[in-house]
């Protein structure tokens, strides 16, 4: 279970890996409702018999975009939680690359390391993530990216010495 930390812990874990989710489990049924919530019905996401037979990954693959989806769940699962945020939105990413397929019903998990922080007005702070997602049993990571996000608190909350 995450822990909880306060704003003025913020500085002390820039450079740290603050956490590695656990394991999901990649199934068809999660490529098949991805695929219907993006309409990206490309075979090889879709179609295990052709998937096999017409590609070198053996059957399907989850998209790029869900292995990068499933970061949300993995970031709830492991970060600590920020006593004083009231809101916290994705910012965007500066990097984003797509190393190894994900085959379906792999086991996939996110590694956290806080790569930046940087308090942004009165009321917010963006946190820079340097994040991985490991395919279990794999040598290569499924992806890696740098991941922007952003945490609203009230005013009051700003520690004073930043």
């Amino acid at each position: 279970m995450p822990q909880d930390i306060s704003l003025s812990d913020i500085k002390d874990l820039i450079g740290k890996e603050l956490g590695v989710s656990d394991w999901i489990t990649v199934t068809q049924t999660t490529i098949d409702r991805f695929a219907e919530a993006t309409s990206d019905f490309q075979f090889i996401h879709t179609d295990p018999t052709r998937a096999a037979a017409e590609t070198p990954f053996g059957g399907t693959i989850a998209h790029g975009f869900l292995s990068l989806s499933l970061l949300s769940a993995m970031n709830y699962n492991c970060l600590p939680k920020i006593r004083e945020q009231t809101m916290g939105i994705n910012y965007g990413f500066e990097k984003v690359r797509f190393v190894a397929p994900v085959k379906s019903g792999a086991r996939v998990r996110g590694r956290f390391t806080m790569a930046d922080a940087r308090f942004r007005g009165a009321g917010m702070l963006m946190i820079t993530y340097d994040v991985t997602v490991e395919i279990e049993g794999e040598r290569k990571p499924a992806l890696t990216a740098i991941w922007q996000t952003i945490i609203q608190f009230d005013p009051k909350d700003r520690p004073a010495d930043v």
